[in-house]
């Protein structure tokens, strides 16, 4: 693996977690805006794990999306979004060390 393979990944990661964040969010405003009456569909995303198949790609979705009645309870919608940025932050901090480790490679062969 290369300082770029890790970027690649850490970029990867970061476009699951958005694309898990703005689904979340759907979540929360479909969530307060349902009535007992009225439940509305639940987005569930899935992460989907990548073929190691040597073939690189860029196209495929890491995640997968499914719906499902949601039950109208904001609070846990509230904490799957948490969860989603507290992992859209881990995979930047990823995308970081491996920017440094990049930038210290190439001082280092100058």
């Amino acid at each position: 693996m290369t300082d770029f393979d890790l970027l690649d990944v850490a970029a990867r990661g970061m476009s699951a977690q958005r694309t898990m964040l703005d689904l979340d969010a759907r979540n929360v405003a479909a969530a307060q805006a349902a009535t007992p009456g009225h439940p509305y569909q639940r987005l569930v995303a899935q992460l989907v794990e990548m073929p190691d198949d040597g073939v690189d790609d860029e196209t495929a979705d890491p995640v997968s999306v499914s719906s499902e009645p949601g039950t109208g309870d904001a609070l846990t919608e509230l904490i799957a979004t948490l969860d989603a940025q507290r992992a859209y932050e881990a995979d930047a901090s990823i995308f970081d060390i491996g920017k440094r480790l990049a930038e210290r490679t190439l001082d280092i062969e100058r």
